[in-house]
C-alpha cells in the first residue's frame, strides 16, 4: 500500500512538473511562430510596394532612355559608316535644304490672288487709268503683277501700243519670269543626284575594305566581312534617305512653280483681252 501511494505521488508530481515546462514550449513555439508570420507579412508588403514602384520608376526612366537612344543611334551610325563619307552626305543634305527652303519661301512670297489682282487692274483699264494700273502693278510682289506691268507700259507707250507689240512683251516677260521661278532648282536636282552617289562610293570602299580584311586575316569569316560590310550598307541607307528627303522638296517646288505658270497663262489671256478693248491700244 505504501508503494501504491509512493508510486501516484511520483506520478502526479511528474505530471505537475512537466506540465509548465510544456506550457513553456507551447508558448515558445506560439512566439516563433507569430514571429515567422509577421516577418513574412513584412516581407510580403515590402514587395508588393517595390512592385508598385517599379513601374512608376520605369516609366519615368523610359522617356529619358528612349530620347537619348534615338539620338546616341544616329550618332553611332554616323561613326560607323566612316565619317568621312557620312559628313559629305550630311553637308549634301543641308545644302539641298537650303536651296529647298529659300525656294519655297520665294515662292510663296509669289503667290497672289491672280484674279483679285486682275480684276482690280481691269476696271483701271477700262477706266483709263493706265499710269495708275503701272504703279499698282508695281506695288504688286509675283510674277503675274510683274507680267502685267510690262504689258501696260507698252500700252502706255506712243511707238509700242500695237496688240502685236504688247503680246510678244508679255511672252518675253513671261519667260524671264519662269527662269526666276525655276531658279537653283538645278542646285537641288543636283544635290539629290549627290546623295545616293556618295552612299554607293562608300559602298564601294567598305567591300574593298572587306577584301582587304579577308586578305590580311587570310580567311572568309563572318566576323573578317562584317566590318566593311557595315560600312558599305550604312552609307548606302544615309545616302538613299538624304536623296528621298530632297526629292520630297522638290516635288513640292515644282508645284508651286507650275501653279505660278498657270497663273501667268492665265493672267496674260486677261490682260490681251483688257488691252484690245482699251482705247489706247491701235488695232
Amino acid at each position: 500500500m505504501k508503494k501504491y501511494f509512493a508510486i501516484v505521488a511520483m506520478v502526479a508530481a511528474f505530471s505537475f512538473g512537466m506540465t509548465p515546462s510544456v506550457m513553456a514550449q507551447d508558448e515558445v513555439a506560439e512566439e516563433a511562430a507569430a514571429e515567422q508570420v509577421d516577418s513574412v507579412a513584412a516581407e510580403a508588403t515590402d514587395s508588393v510596394a517595390e512592385e508598385a514602384e517599379a513601374p512608376a520608376v520605369e516609366e519615368a526612366v523610359a522617356p529619358v532612355e528612349e530620347e537619348e537612344g534615338l539620338h546616341k543611334t544616329l550618332k553611332t551610325k554616323f561613326i560607323e559608316g566612316d565619317a568621312g563619307f557620312m559628313s559629305l552626305v550630311a553637308i549634301a543634305l543641308v545644302l539641298g535644304l537650303a536651296f529647298c527652303i529659300e525656294r519655297v519661301i520665294y515662292l510663296t512670297l509669289a503667290q497672289v490672288n491672280t484674279r483679285k489682282f486682275m480684276a482690280t487692274l481691269a476696271e483701271k483699264v477700262k477706266a483709263n487709268k493706265v499710269e495708275e494700273a503701272i504703279e499698282y502693278c508695281a506695288g504688286t510682289r509675283g510674277p503675274v503683277a510683274q507680267v502685267s506691268k510690262k504689258a501696260l507700259q507698252c500700252l502706255a507707250s506712243e511707238d509700242q501700243n500695237d496688240i502685236a507689240t504688247i503680246e510678244r512683251s508679255i511672252n518675253i516677260e513671261a519667260e524671264v519670269q519662269g527662269a526666276y521661278l525655276e531658279e537653283n532648282c538645278s542646285w537641288i536636282t543636283l544635290f539629290i543626284a549627290m546623295a545616293p552617289s556618295l552612299g554607293f562610293l562608300g559602298t564601294v570602299i567598305g567591300m574593298v575594305q572587306a577584301f582587304d580584311d579577308i586578305e590580311r586575316a587570310g580567311d572568309i569569316s563572318p566576323t573578317v566581312v562584317a566590318g566593311g560590310m557595315k560600312v558599305a550598307l550604312i552609307t548606302t541607307i544615309f545616302g538613299i534617305v538624304v536623296a528621298l528627303i530632297l526629292q520630297v522638296f522638290y516635288n513640292y517646288v515644282l508645284s508651286r512653280v507650275e501653279a505660278l505658270n498657270s497663273n501667268m497663262e492665265e493672267a496674260a489671256m486677261s490682260l490681251l483681252d483688257m488691252c484690245v478693248k482699251s482705247p489706247k491700244c491701235k488695232k
